[in-house]
């Protein structure tokens, strides 16, 4: 059973799974962050996939353990 915990977004780190509050999912292989000055983009870039996903820093995602 996959479990999930809810954190920061500021917490998150590359090879997070995360689940961001709009439903999207992404394994992240990087975060970047002073987007916007106050958001962080986390992006999954790999050879099934990229995807760039903005957050704000404070924002709740859930990290599956």
């Amino acid at each position: 059973m996959t479990e999930w915990r809810t954190a920061p977004a500021s917490e998150v780190k590359p090879g997070d799974r995360v689940r961001v509050a709009n439903g999207n999912e992404l394994t992240v292989t990087r975060v970047e962050d002073g987007f916007f000055g106050v958001m962080l983009a986390f992006v999954e870039d790999t050879p099934e996939r990229w995807f760039k996903q903005p957050v704000q820093e404070t924002a709740e995602v859930q990290i599956r353990q």
